[in-house]
């Protein structure tokens, strides 16, 4: 049964006249929050986000199979270089896709002093998915970057930039340097992050010259606006003491919400299930987040338009909300993964566990128990242990100006003799390859090994099962919105 897709092609705000959107659709996974999605959201008023996750590999890959309706090649013909959107065009495109089971050509991994080719490659892929979630509308789309995956995002968030991004969103970390980064960028000044290198004696930076990429002469842009993602008053008030840091408003996540959580404060304790015991003091005081005087979005558990009327009560502008749109027509999810989710879900059997070891990173990552993916036991261990995608592994000083980098789930002795701890290996999961593969875009190795998914998605179903009790057909991004706005 087809679902509608009728659209209201004016929104109701916009980035620049003081008003703020209700509904923020999260940036979900790798490319689970697709361009198609953050779109259909942007085109019924609401602020649509793409997932800006891993979009190099996401793009290259897209033109490795061959870009079926055109869409990455519309996209890299607006980009505002011709040479450097040929360069990447001539490298990935495969005319018709790839032959059955062959690799993907691999892209460059990130590192603290990326060459060309890797920068080029980032700032097309952002430009392309951004470039296409706003095609043809006037409606706003914003890019969630995770602060984690720090060496993409001086290129990622310059090619969102000029595609003409309304909102960056980050968390993951604590963001401090995003609203100066995003300042210089508008004029295409050099800039750089701050590097977390484990074992520092010497401080290291990670950053972009926008002219010495591109050759300059492009024209000033418009500087998006910032939402950082935070767990805690605490740290939303340190980020808005100061001109430098102070982001534009700010979404306050709960230990609901999914993908990567905040740890639960205090001594860690596990229930009898091995999850993470989160309490009252992991909840942020919203009095106290009020009081910071930016406008602020409440996100994690929130799929119903009470929901949304609590938040707004709350003295919240509105909701972040994740895996109501993760189900929707137009997410990004591999279709017969999704349609699994949806059929367990009707069943009444789907399960969404805090999971404390998934993640490489050390944070808490929500795991969706699916048949046939790395959710499983047997599926994680006819995994082989690799590290080939590589975003979340973490650089480390061999000596003085001289960095090596490491991630917890690749090959145990790989990572030892990095000087990485064996105890930091168990349990961890490849999220970069699991998120890929579940978005339809997992490598197939020479051996014949294809890569199984990973899902991630909130805790809180019972908004989103009463969608499916109502709507067993399925739903759009603008009936979600619908609903949700009551």
């Amino acid at each position: 049964m087809p679902v509608s897709t009728s659209i209201r092609p004016t929104p109701v705000f916009s980035a620049t006249d003081g008003r703020w959107p209700v509904v923020i659709q999260g940036g979900m996974g790798v490319a689970v929050s697709s361009w198609q999605l953050a779109r259909a959201v942007s085109l019924v008023g609401q602020l649509g986000v793409v997932s800006g996750t891993a979009l190099d590999v996401v793009i290259a890959r897209r033109l490795q199979d061959g870009d079926v309706d055109g869409d990455v090649r519309r996209a890299l013909e607006a980009f505002p270089v011709p040479a450097i959107a040929h360069r990447v065009l001539t490298k990935y495109f495969r005319e018709g896709g790839r032959a059955p089971g062959k690799p993907y050509v691999p892209v460059p991994k990130l590192s603290m002093s990326a060459g060309a080719a890797a920068l080029e490659l980032s700032v097309v892929a952002n430009f392309a998915e951004v470039w296409l979630a706003k095609e043809g509308h006037d409606g706003v789309v914003g890019i969630n970057f995770l602060e984690k995956v720090q060496m993409a995002t001086p290129s990622a968030a310059y090619g969102a930039m000029l595609a003409g991004v309304d909102y960056v969103l980050m968390g993951a970390g604590i963001p401090a340097e995003i609203p100066q980064l995003l300042n210089k960028l508008a004029v295409h000044e050099p800039c750089s992050l701050d590097l977390h290198v484990d074992g520092a004696t010497i401080e290291y930076t990670v950053g972009l010259d926008p002219e010495a990429l591109t050759g300059g002469g492009l024209a000033p842009l418009r500087r998006p606006l910032f939402l950082a993602i935070v767990s805690a008053h605490v740290l939303a008030a340190y980020l808005a003491r100061e001109d430098a840091t102070r982001p534009d408003g700010f979404i306050v996540e709960g230990p609901r919400a999914g993908g990567h959580n905040a740890p639960a404060r205090g001594r860690p304790v596990l229930d009898e299930d091995g999850q993470p015991v989160f309490g009252p003091r992991d909840d942020a005081d919203l009095v106290k987040v009020a009081a910071v005087g930016l406008p602020f979005w409440l996100a994690g558990g929130y799929s119903t338009a009470a929901q949304v009327a609590q938040a707004r009560s709350a003295g919240a502008a509105g909701v972040q909300v994740g895996t109501l749109f993760a189900m929707c027509a137009e997410s990004g999810l591999d279709t017969p993964l999704r349609e699994g989710l949806l059929t367990e879900l009707a069943a009444g059997q789907l399960k969404v566990r805090t999971d404390p070891l998934a993640s490489p990173t050390g944070f808490p990552f929500k795991v969706a128990s699916v048949p046939g993916t790395v959710s499983e036991a047997d599926t994680y261990d006819a995994r082989p242990r690799l590290c080939d995608l590589s975003y979340l592994r973490v650089p480390y000083e061999k000596e003085p100006g001289t960095l090596g980098y490491r991630c917890a789930a690749e090959p145990v002795h790989t990572y030892v003799r990095k000087g990485g701890k064996l105890e930091d290996t168990i349990g961890r999961k490849c999220i970069c390859n699991g998120l890929t593969a579940g978005v339809g875009l997992g490598q197939t190795r020479r051996d014949g090994y294809s890569e199984a998914p990973i899902v991630t998605l909130g805790a809180d179903l019972d908004g989103v099962a009463k969608m499916l009790s109502d709507m067993p057909a399925g739903w759009t991004a603008a009936q979600a919105v619908d609903r949700l706005m009551g």
